[in-house]
């Protein structure tokens, strides 16, 4: 054993060394640290500024640490009685508390801006979906963010994507066989178009069913170029398809249809009161691929967030 006696105070702790370079993030402490430090500062004890925090006091004492080494300088001198700052730690205690009121305005904008975007929702939807499933969706919206002012944009596919991409609309649905470019999508549920017409035309009465080049060669009542339902019955008949009359809703083809202007090819959704009540009648069709995905969109990288994200949700519920 020594002969010298051991000194009753403990050393000083040395300064640590910092590591320079980089950029600001690596040489500024984070947030949490500085929090700590504040809590240190007006409380005199490590654990008690620990339990505030929600972490353990190894944790605290690991993270007080790690900013000594980040800013070379000894902060806080630990003793059986409480933490004391030294004196470089209550100055960079005084910095601290000025970052974390800037972080604190930082946040509270942020708030206010997060505050805005919720409550309004914009969704540009093409007509079937608009007309047969977004009431629906919309009304359960409603309920959980009564808040929030919905506008809807009904329109074409192609509309659609315009409205996405001219940062007119939060939320797009189509109904096409494609997604239109600059758009990320997600299907949301499928569809069927049918070919249908009112119960005094021929086709009603047939006994089998139409083959494609029938489809082609007839007259049609018909969607307008660029909606998904044209998309997809130009796809299925190769662009032979022939309009004896093009209208821009699915609702107004419908009603021609019902009409007795000619045979109509609509979507599933759209016409099941009609067939139910006999004033439509289903044509088979034999040969034909009808089916579609239905699709929400938005623009490519902009995940929807908020109430877009939260109606997108409920669309796949």
């Amino acid at each position: 054993m020594s002969g010298r006696q051991a000194d009753s105070h403990p050393a000083p702790t040395p300064a640590p060394t910092p590591a320079f370079g980089g950029t600001l993030a690596h040489r500024v402490p984070d947030l949490g640290a500085l929090e700590l430090l504040l809590a240190v500062a007006r409380l005199g004890s490590l654990g008690a500024a620990a339990r505030e925090i929600g972490i353990t006091q190894p944790a605290a004492s690991s993270r007080i640490r790690s900013m000594e080494r980040q800013l070379g300088v000894a902060l806080v001198d630990r003793s059986p009685r409480g933490s004391r700052l030294t004196d470089a730690g209550a100055l960079v205690t005084d910095w601290a508390r000025r970052i974390v009121e800037a972080a604190e305005a930082f946040d509270a904008g942020a708030q206010a801006l997060r505050d805005r975007r919720d409550s309004r929702l914009r969704v540009a939807a093409s007509m079937t979906i608009a007309e047969y499933l977004l009431p629906g969706w919309l009304l359960a919206l409603r309920a959980g963010r009564p808040d929030t002012a919905v506008s809807l944009l009904a329109g074409n596919s192609a509309a659609v994507a315009e409205r996405l991409l001219s940062d007119e609309a939060d939320l797009g649905f189509v109904e096409g066989l494609t997604v239109p470019t600059g758009l990320d999508s997600v299907v949301i549920a499928h569809d069927h178009l049918i070919v249908v017409t009112a119960p005094a035309h021929a086709w009603a009465r047939r006994r089998r069913p139409l083959a494609a080049e029938e489809l082609a060669a007839t007259p049609l009542i018909l969607r307008e170029k660029g909606s998904g339902t044209r998309q997809v019955l130009d796809a299925a008949l190769g662009g032979l398809a022939r309009p004896l009359i093009e209208l821009s809703s699915t609702t107004a083809v419908k009603a021609a249809a019902v009409s007795g202007a000619g045979p109509a090819v609509l979507s599933e959704l759209a016409v099941g009161e009609e067939l139910a009540m006999r004033r439509l009648v289903r044509v088979p069709v034999d040969g034909v691929s009808l089916a579609r995905d239905l699709r929400a969109v938005w623009p490519t990288g902009h995940r929807p967030v908020g109430p877009a994200r939260e109606l997108l949700s409920l669309t796949r519920g």
